[in-house]
């Protein structure tokens, strides 16, 4: 069986839509330098109704499953987590893609996204604070230690805005989480 890329495999699709994205969660923290596995790719994609149709169309039904319309129609009527799977037929890789929430962080790093290229396409990563941030959230939601690795390499591999991620922290009321991760990588 052929190796594929998961960034490679959703980056021409989603640059086809024509809305902005950026690449989350553990596949970002490997493009920041964190060694892990992963068969799933997370993106945020900027999609309103205005869009649905284009953004379905950016998946082709030979190479994709994507939802049909009316699923997307109401995925992004949703005022809060609005989501949707992809999957890619040959290789079994799926891409969750969740609509960009009108939240302020989400705001702030759309604007820092930074672009890099794989397999000669470009893919839009999330800048590593929102990594962290989003990270610290999903431990807090499920308990994975996953997670806990993640940001512990981007600690290490990484410049970061350490301001940044500690007003956050504060906000979103994740200081257990960030404690945890901080300790545990002494």
């Amino acid at each position: 069986m052929p190796e594929f890329d998961l960034s490679a495999i959703f980056a021409a699709p989603l640059n086809r839509t024509g809305q902005p994205y950026m690449v989350v969660g553990s596949v970002a923290a490997i493009t920041y330098g964190v060694h892990r596995l992963t068969n799933d790719l997370d993106a945020v994609l900027q999609m309103s109704l205005a869009n649905v149709r284009q953004v379905h169309a950016a998946f082709s039904p030979e190479e994709f499953y994507v939802p049909p319309l009316e699923v997307l129609r109401e995925e992004a009527m949703r005022r809060d987590r609005g989501h949707f799977n992809v999957i890619h037929h040959a290789s079994g890789y799926k891409a969750d893609v969740f609509l960009r929430p009108n939240d302020p962080l989400e705001t702030w790093a759309f604007a820092r996204r930074r672009e890099v290229e794989v397999e000669g396409e470009p893919v839009w990563i999330a800048p590593p604070e929102l990594v962290i941030i989003r990270k610290l959230e999903f431990f807090r939601e499920g308990q994975q230690q996953k997670h806990i690795g993640d940001i512990q390499g981007l600690l290490k591999f990484e410049t970061l805005d350490l301001r940044f991620i500690e007003i956050q922290v504060e906000r979103l009321g994740l200081r257990e989480q960030w404690f945890v991760c901080q300790s545990q990588g002494h």
